[in-house]
């Protein structure tokens, strides 16, 4: 089917860069773009016209969140609590267990992705916590994760996760890693096996990735392995790294160099790969060694994904995003966080951008958001995806503008950006479905689906009291804002 959406400004792209068109049309056929701009003069299926709106590239989110936020436990605790969130060493020593059940596993991925298209989403690679489990992704969450995208619409680059080893907490109360002999080659065989049987899936909707769990937790062998088999299968990388001072110092005394300088070495970067957070560098204000890791970033093209909200939860921010851009590294954009909110997310990068350079050049939302879209569609080499123009992929959102809180409309970048909130995307094509209209997702009950959501984090969270190497007493490790009558 062949159809028109029409809109006060449709965000298109020159080949460049994105440009505001006003009183723009999109027309699609099936699930490529045809034509961008104001006169479409072909013949038509059908025609809509979405009013006082932005048509608009939907979010490339490459940390998404893909289970129940664990976050609302973490980003306020006390620092005597902190590593309490980590499993005590005694517990990984003991063995592997899983506090949630296979079923109730395989329904957090459906909970997470209808959050995301709720709010403009259209393409993402996700990330699932390790924090409660007794190990990484199993395989058979990762297929859960594959059918609800693909029922839901949403384009996904996933596989397993997988580690050598897990983080955790000693009984004088420092972190440390303990490693499971054959666990890290065991899961890396199995991210493997399933992009081989799910890449391309849904129409093409599906596209594999390896996602190995943040770089402390594995091992030289297994790291250069999961470098060869993503070039042999070409599929994406991400890897979390250069994120927290622990992991940081942990990389550096075991291989004398910076986590960025280490993956250098074993040949693991690349224009594929991406890493998300990546703001503990050296040449930034957060290490104070000496070298430059922006450096190596921009030789191998590799991408930073900043993810502004989770990072600056903890007092931190990227040291900057203007300086990132300006010394050639690719940046693209993650939530790794509930809401998945992007006008948020994009908010809060220009503002800790600005604060430390002092100018708007730079570090403007239209900046942001072109990290969201074209410099995500770079890190997947998908020059198809994050931009509206004759034959890209049909993945777009529109944005209410007539909301009371827009205030009055100026430039609509700008003016969304300021105002807005997820809650303004009132519609989301993916590969050229309409899978969210009018705040509705085809065939999901949103008040069902928040009820076994609660239910799924309420038993996880008193997981981390059996974990916890001080015992803490359950108001100590959940401490309540105020008094609870």
């Amino acid at each position: 089917m062949k159809k028109k959406l029409k809109g006060r400004f449709v965000i298109g792209f020159d080949g460049t860069d994105h440009v505001i068109i006003r009183d723009g049309e999109v027309v699609y056929d099936g699930n490529e773009i045809i034509y961008v701009g104001k006169n479409y003069d072909g013949d038509v299926d059908m025609t809509e016209d979405v009013g006082n709106s932005v048509i608009m590239p939907g979010f490339i989110d490459l940390n998404a969140l893909g289970d129940i936020d664990h976050d609302i436990i973490h980003f306020e605790a006390y620092d005597h609590v902190l590593n309490s969130l980590w499993p005590s060493e005694e517990y990984v020593l003991k063995g592997t267990y899983e506090k949630m059940t296979p079923e109730e596993e395989a329904f957090k991925s459906r909970f997470a992705y209808a959050q995301l298209i709720m709010n403009g989403v259209t393409t993402a690679l996700p990330i699932t916590s390790v924090f409660y489990k007794g190990w990484a992704e199993t395989y058979e969450e990762a297929e859960a994760a594959v059918e609800h995208a693909g029922d839901l619409g949403l384009r996904l680059y996933m596989s397993p996760s997988y580690q050598c080893g897990l983080t955790c907490t000693k009984p004088d109360g420092n972190l440390t890693v303990r490693f499971k002999e054959g666990e890290g080659e065991k899961g890396l065989e199995r991210a493997v096996k399933f992009v081989k049987k799910y890449d391309g899936a849904y129409d093409g909707l599906i596209r594999g990735c390896l996602k190995p769990e943040r770089i402390e937790m594995q091992t030289e062998e297994n790291l250069i392995h999961t470098r060869k088999y993503a070039t042999e299968l070409g599929v994406p990388l991400k890897l979390h790294a250069a994120q927290n001072p622990f992991e940081y110092d942990y990389i550096k005394e075991r291989t004398g160099k910076s986590p960025v300088e280490y993956l250098e070495s074993i040949g693991f970067l690349g224009a594929d790969v991406g890493i998300p957070h990546a703001f503990m560098l050296k040449g930034t204000k957060w290490v104070q060694d000496e070298g430059d890791d922006l450096a190596i970033l921009a030789k191998h093209g590799t991408t930073v994904i900043h993810c502004p909200i989770i990072i600056g939860r903890t007092g931190r921010h990227l040291n900057t995003f203007r300086r990132y851009c300006q010394r050639n590294v690719n940046v693209a954009i993650g939530t790794d966080t509930f809401p998945p909110d992007f006008f948020g997310v994009i908010r809060t990068a220009s503002m800790y951008s600005r604060m430390q350079e002092g100018t708007a050049e730079g570090s403007t939302y239209a900046d942001i958001y072109r990290a969201v879209t074209l410099g995500g569609a770079k890190m997947l080499g998908r020059p198809d995806l994050g931009r509206l123009c004759k034959g890209a992929k049909a993945d777009m959102i529109v944005v209410d503008l007539d909301a009371f809180h827009m205030g009055a409309v100026d430039d609509p970048i700008r003016t969304i950006f300021m105002c807005g909130n997820g809650t303004d995307v009132k519609m989301s094509v993916i590969n050229g479905r309409t899978v969210m209209k009018d705040r509705k997702l085809e065939g999901v009950d949103l008040a069902e689906l928040k009820a076994k959501g609660q239910a799924y984090y309420d038993k996880m969270k008193y997981g981390y009291m059996e974990r916890d190497y001080q015992h803490l007493p359950e108001e100590e490790i959940f401490r309540p804002s105020y008094r609870v009558e």
